[in-house]
């Protein structure tokens, strides 16, 4: 008989052919999707053509050029071309370009290439989005995707869990990146580092999926190897009509062992900021001394979906960005775009002196559409505000949900969107 196992170990197990797995141990597992983007495929593609001159499979690898995209010079758009050509060489059948693209963690779980019980690399920190739909996902270097591309598996040490167990709902204008954000205020950066968040409890059901989405994408941020959602109600609903192929949800065993078990009661919960320099400075925001900004970012992998958009919409309605500051929306994907120019979101955003971006992961990693000078300070919805993150080192992240950047932008300051509403 198998040991009790974590829904993590369960997913492992059954993609390296074992019964049972246990935390530390080394193994191989084969692979549902291989990821890779602008910044960390160029390299993967060439240490794959110095072992390969095939790919494992054709539909099982996806190439999204979105950190530069619309490339921002010529070294990126060289970047680029190296992608399109290999995806055009190998017939990768998900590449997305301009125009079709988004950024990546918003692009997979719309697009249904993400899928329950699937296991799922990617040259990308933040591939750990899709836990979400509960898939093991996990981001690595640029050499291991391109043995990934050739061979079609990987190695793995079984991660240990965390269990976070999670009651009540959440109240008006609390969302995921709230939940996220006092986690990781409560464990720090490297509360979970090597290990499985696994997020359970009466309290899931009552999240949506894109709160998931924002949840498990930062689980990186406490220093886990993946987060991890069980499938339910909430989770069907979402894959309906987007993943056509059979998936094999996972759950926990209940006798299953956590190397410990943190609880949030999501009804307890307010807005909340993370202050410069690390996530983990957690601060409710009606707590804070009032801080001028002079810039909101509302999008990235984060929190670019049509639900944060919408958080924006609401408070931007009929009102006006501070004269002081910059507002840049950017939707996560093209049919994100398309919906928000739908239900007026776009109107509302440029009526409110906002500027709408093409999907781009953009300023938050100082790309570009948004790099901040010397003793400027943003409010963000992105995932990291480490020194120089977004722009020079003497600037400032104030990480928080788009309600909270929405209503920032608005009163030119770190606020609450109690404040505005």
């Amino acid at each position: 008989m198998a040991r009790p196992m974590t829904m993590t170990e369960k997913i492992f197990a059954a993609h390296a052919g074992l019964d049972e797995v246990s935390p530390g141990q080394l193994i191989r597992a084969r692979l549902d999707l291989v990821l890779g983007n602008d910044i960390t495929a160029p390299p993967a593609i060439k240490e794959f053509e110095q072992m390969s001159d095939k790919v494992f499979d054709k539909d099982k690898i996806a190439l999204i050029p979105d950190h530069f995209a619309p490339n921002k010079d010529i070294k990126s758009a060289e970047m680029a071309k190296s992608m399109r050509e290999f995806a055009k060489k190998h017939e990768i059948t998900h590449y997305f370009e301009v125009g079709r693209m988004g950024i990546e963690h918003v692009l997979l779980p719309e697009q249904g290439l993400v899928a329950p019980g699937e296991v799922i690399i990617g040259a990308d920190s933040h591939t750990c989005t899709y836990g979400a739909v509960g898939a093991f996902a996990t981001g690595v270097g640029s050499t291991d995707m391109a043995c990934a591309m050739a061979t079609g598996e990987t190695w793995f040490k079984v991660p240990a869990s965390i269990k976070v167990e999670l009651i009540g709902k959440l109240n008006k204008w609390v969302s995921g990146k709230d939940v996220i954000l006092k986690l990781i205020g409560m464990i720090g950066v490297d509360g979970a580092r090597y290990q499985s968040l696994e997020f359970a409890g009466e309290g899931v059901a009552a999240l949506s999926m894109a709160d998931r989405l924002t949840i498990a994408n930062m689980a990186i941020e406490a220093g886990a190897k993946n987060g991890i959602f069980p499938v339910d109600a909430v989770t069907e609903r979402y894959l309906a009509g987007r993943v056509t192929r059979k998936y094999t949800p996972v759950t926990a065993d209940p006798e299953a062992e956590y190397v410990r078990t943190v609880v949030i009661n999501l009804s307890q919960l307010t807005p909340v900021v993370a202050l410069p320099h690390l996530p983990e400075n957690v601060r409710p925001v009606n707590e804070l001394e009032p801080t001028p900004i002079h810039q909101a970012v509302i999008g990235s992998c984060t929190n670019g979906r049509i639900e944060d958009l919408a958080q924006a919409a609401a408070l931007l309605n009929g009102r006006r960005v501070h004269d002081d500051v910059r507002a840049i929306i950017i939707p996560g994907s093209q049919e994100v775009y398309l919906e928000a120019v739908k239900l007026g979101y776009v109107e509302i955003f440029i009526n409110a002196g906002a500027v709408v971006s093409t999907p781009t992961c953009g300023p938050c990693l100082g790309g570009h559409m948004g790099i901040l000078a010397k003793g400027e300070r943003a409010v963000a919805t992105t995932n990291r505000n480490f020194r120089g993150r977004m722009g020079h080192v003497d600037s400032e992240v104030y990480l928080a949900s788009p309600a909270v950047a929405a209503a920032s932008a608005v009163l030119g300051r770190v606020a609450g969107p109690e404040e505005v509403i």
